[in-house]
């Protein structure tokens, strides 16, 4: 059964069941975007988990194409990143294909939205385990964009939504300023509450802050013919490049 509104309709596909993300995603989308998520239950944040992840996405993406939505988005970098550039494209490609819908990851957005504001060498600061920020860095190589650092903060995957965007600047910040020569800052990973970091760290670093949320809510809405600039969240949201 279809479901419509009136501005297009989002399927997301979220990796865990943890609260934060969908809520920010909504409050910062425009009225008339209507919104079907669906979940997955991954729960330790560890190589072999995502790396098995990719058959459940498929069958969420095989829902979201029965009901007919505008757009589908697989949230989640690391299950897709870990296959690399090119094999993730492999991915979405042949769902596109076999079920008839526009496909686009959280990585992808991730990379347009840091193309678009024109960040070739970043430093990105995230949650994740180092083993996997080692592949997300290649992965962003291999997209075109030199990762100086990657470097995430030390803590329990089921504890990450409880650091403060104060800890996610502080961070940030001292893994900016060890890098000399960085044009861009990506703050990867939409399971920690940071989007009121991203203001704070353009406005004292001088460079540009890509958000895995904020990416989403950008790519989705050229995808669908929609620009509408909110405020407050850096300036990828602003000027809506």
């Amino acid at each position: 059964m279809p479901y419509t509104s009136w501005r297009g309709v989002v399927g997301l596909i979220k990796p865990t069941f943890r609260p934060g993300s969908l809520e920010e995603f909504i409050r910062l989308t425009p009225e008339g975007l209507g919104v079907i998520p669906l979940f997955l239950d991954i729960q330790r944040g560890t190589i072999d988990e995502f790396r098995q992840a990719i058959d459940a996405y498929e069958e969420k993406v095989a829902k979201l194409a029965e009901l007919e939505v505008d757009l589908i988005h697989p949230e989640g970098g690391p299950p897709f990143m870990l296959q690399g550039y090119e094999g993730e494209r492999a991915i979405t490609s042949a769902w596109e294909e076999k079920y008839g819908r526009p496909v686009v990851t959280s990585a992808q957005a991730q990379v347009e939205a840091m193309q678009a504001m024109g960040i070739k060498r970043a430093v990105g600061a995230t949650y994740t385990a180092s083993d996997t920020n080692v592949a997300l860095s290649a992965y962003f190589g291999e997209a075109g964009i030199e990762m100086l650092a990657f470097e995430g903060m030390t803590v329990p995957f089921d504890r990450v939504g409880q650091i403060s965007h104060l800890d996610v600047y502080a961070h940030t910040k001292r893994v900016f300023l060890d890098n000399p020569g960085a044009d861009g800052i990506l703050l990867f990973g939409s399971g920690w509450r940071s989007l009121d970091a991203i203001e704070l760290l353009e406005q004292d670093l001088g460079v540009p802050v890509v958000h895995a949320v904020t990416a989403r809510v950008w790519a989705i809405e050229r995808r669908l013919h929609i620009r509408e600039p909110v405020e407050g969240y850096g300036r990828l949201l602003e000027e809506m490049p």
